[in-house]
């Protein structure tokens, strides 16, 4: 096979082209529960590129995070979406990958009192930003002030709009943000 052959067949699927999509899903902590999620992936044909999978960390429902890159033909990606649901995994997001820079902030405050799924929310609906990586940490229980580490992920030169959006939510529940220093800012 010639080089251009093997090429061709790595971005195309039956004549389809092929595309990359990024699957996040949160995950029982139960053996097996990564093998049933990756099923419905094999069932419909996607190629599996990577998997993240955080088992150290939870999301905050209680469950583990992980991240699965695919590639697949664009008209069986929504199928393979429908199959992992229909299996009972929940998706928390499915599409192309769209970033290309990522952020990460310090929450501080009264975190999950105000709750912390609420803002995470706010932070992905309200901004064209994603949150891929949270870190919480509550040494005084839930009553106490707790801190959070949040890895944002936004479009090219978006970081100020998100970080904005980060501060705006921050204001409205008396949360203190810890931001990173961006290039070509002032010190």
């Amino acid at each position: 096979m010639s080089d251009d052959a093997a090429d061709e067949d790595a971005e195309t699927d039956g004549g389809q082209s092929v595309q990359a999509y990024t699957v996040r899903l949160e995950l029982v902590d139960e053996p097996g529960e990564l093998l049933n999620a990756l099923q419905p992936i094999s069932d419909h044909g996607a190629n599996l590129l990577s998997i993240f999978h955080e088992r150290g960390n939870v999301t905050p429902r209680g469950h583990i995070p992980v991240e699965v890159d695919i590639e697949c033909p664009p008209d069986r990606f929504e199928t393979i979406v429908e199959a992992l649901r229909d299996a009972g995994i929940n998706v928390i997001q499915a599409g192309a990958e769209r970033y290309s820079e990522e952020l990460t902030v310090i929450l501080v405050g009264h975190l999950i009192d105000t709750d912390l799924s609420d803002s995470l929310r706010k932070f992905q609906t309200t901004s064209r930003a994603e949150v891929v990586d949270v870190s919480l940490s509550a040494p005084e229980g839930t009553e106490g002030v707790s801190s959070a580490r949040l890895r944002l992920a936004t479009e090219a030169d978006r970081a100020d709009e998100v970080l904005a959006t980060v501060r705006d939510i921050a204001e409205e529940k008396d949360i203190h943000v810890i931001e990173p220093q961006i290039a070509g800012g002032s010190a």
